[in-house]
């Protein structure tokens, strides 16, 4: 979702055919930007929903271990890629369950507010990050690479731009 800040009144037309949620021409009030951010933050909530209105589920099915194995989003820690597998470490378990499915497969099963792609081969929980440093983030003692095209979603973890 995208809010522009612009000087030109002259685009407002073609930011909303490209499907923007609020267009602000400077000088912005603080006012007005806290309602865009409103908008914005109301609308993340509804696409969030399901279609029915129903809150989403805490968990998942996953294929592993020849069975439907059940796994609730508060229990994963982070999530490896290994070409056609991924190794999800759980807070509750020593041993990373191990299922055949893409690392895209599980990130649309997961929610956006919870979790968060650092590399190519690594999704990590919000919730267990302990620490970040410029090219890694930390849970406990494990550290985790992040890759140069997801600097800024780090950054947005932090609140440090």
């Amino acid at each position: 979702m995208f809010i522009l800040i612009t000087a030109y009144e002259k685009y407002a037309l073609e930011g909303y055919e490209l499907d923007v949620v609020d267009y602000l021409v400077k000088p912005v009030s603080l006012d007005r930007f806290i309602k865009a951010c409103s908008k914005a933050w109301e609308l993340h909530q509804l696409k969030s929903k399901k279609e029915t209105g129903a809150e989403m589920p805490s968990y998942f099915f996953i294929n592993a271990d020849y069975s439907l194995v059940k796994v609730v989003f508060s229990d994963i820690m982070w999530i490896e890629g290994l070409k056609d597998y991924l190794k999800i470490h759980l807070k509750s378990s020593s041993k990373p369950l191990v299922a055949r499915i893409t690392m895209k497969a599980i990130e649309e099963q997961l929610p956006a507010n919870m979790f968060i792609r650092v590399q190519k081969s690594f999704i990590v929980s919000k919730d267990y990050v302990t620490s970040v440093r410029k090219n890694s983030v930390f849970i406990n003692n494990i550290e985790i690479p992040v890759g140069d095209n997801y600097k800024d979603s780090i950054a947005m973890l932090t609140g440090k731009h």
